[in-house]
């Protein structure tokens, strides 16, 4: 009985979580990914520190390499800080839809990612959950 895994209830759980982001954030977000055109634009997103489901900054890692299709984070860079609760990228292209590449990420790190497209608006941006199903997110 000790070594059986314990079931992963988190999808459950991440369900009953109502994400939320400030209208600021999410700004900063679409600015960083015009800066950043051609080139994909990565960060991590962080949240309140009293609201636990607010987003309100995003956090950039040294040494992140910016491509026309990738974003490559240096993860040993990420502080040890547990407000960390997902990522945040951009696509180059009009489709805010996660690729292969960036299903892998959100397995690995985090609980919500957001993945922002050109125009980098806020209506070009989209949530997405640790399985890359999408997620309701408010903008507060």
């Amino acid at each position: 009985m000790l070594f059986f895994k314990k079931r992963n209830r988190g999808n459950a759980n991440n369900r009953l979580v109502s994400w939320k982001i400030t209208s600021n954030c999410l700004k900063l977000i679409c600015e960083c990914a015009k800066s950043e055109y051609p080139n994909e634009f990565g960060g991590l997103l962080r949240v309140d520190s009293e609201k636990k489901t607010t987003i309100n900054e995003i956090v950039l890692l040294p040494g992140t390499i910016s491509g026309d299709a990738h974003a490559i984070f240096r993860m040993h860079m990420l502080p040890i800080d547990f407000s960390i609760v997902g990522t945040v990228h951009s696509h180059p292209s009009h489709s805010a839809k996660p690729s292969s590449a960036d299903l892998q990420l959100f397995r690995k790190h985090g609980k919500v990612h957001i993945i922002c497209a050109n125009p980098y608006d806020s209506g070009s941006w989209k949530a997405y959950n640790y399985n890359g199903e999408d997620l309701a997110m408010e903008v507060v």
